[in-house]
């Protein structure tokens, strides 16, 4: 019996959106060709509840419209949201990073524009942009097929510590002239 309560515990965590008594009695008759009835799944699922009531535990197993799922204790979110606001915080790709400078250097501006700059299409860098709240369509453009138009977001402020584009570095500042290449003529 244990058996099956650790593999009643394995599938509910495996499933991302919750699973009903229904679907995981067919499952484990699909995977242990166990046959069990729905309400005996039910009091094993009441057994699983009971344990991870334990304070020593940080999950507790809820019920959402006769889906079981797993869910973090309350007491616990504090620490999960900041993982979250961790995972938002990590690196840009390459591709993201040029592409959301062109869009802080020259917006509000159209993904074509875009695509003429870096020479390769910016769809998955935009869309990803836009996930983090880093970018933000600001209206569509006058010209043919009213192309949306991007700029920099609130977020992506915050994110840099700068108070607005203005306080972006220009290229004079980036620029040193030790990293100059060839001759110094005067």
């Amino acid at each position: 019996m244990k058996d099956i309560l650790l593999n009643i515990e394995a599938i509910i965590f495996a499933a991302e959106e919750g699973i009903s008594a229904r679907d995981l009695k067919q499952v484990l008759k699909d995977a242990f060709a166990i046959d069990i009835n729905t309400q005996e799944v039910v009091d094993l699922l009441k057994k699983i509840q009971e344990k991870y009531e334990d304070e020593d535990q940080v999950f507790s197993l809820k019920v959402f419209g006769k889906q079981y799922q797993f869910l973090t204790k309350e007491k616990y979110h504090e620490a999960v949201n900041q993982l979250q606001a961790h995972k938002d915080k990590k690196k840009l790709s390459q591709a993201a990073l040029e592409t959301l400078s062109i869009i802080a250097y020259r917006q509000p501006i159209t993904k074509l524009e875009v695509e003429q700059i870096r020479g390769v299409n910016c769809d998955y860098s935009i869309q990803r942009l836009l996930e983090k709240n880093l970018i933000e369509i600001v209206g569509k453009a006058d010209s043919i097929g009213k192309p949306l138009l991007y700029a920099t977001s609130g977020q992506f402020m915050q994110h840099f510590g700068i108070k607005s584009v203005k306080d972006l570095p220009q290229l004079k500042d980036i620029i040193a002239e030790e990293n100059s290449i060839g001759e110094v003529t005067e």
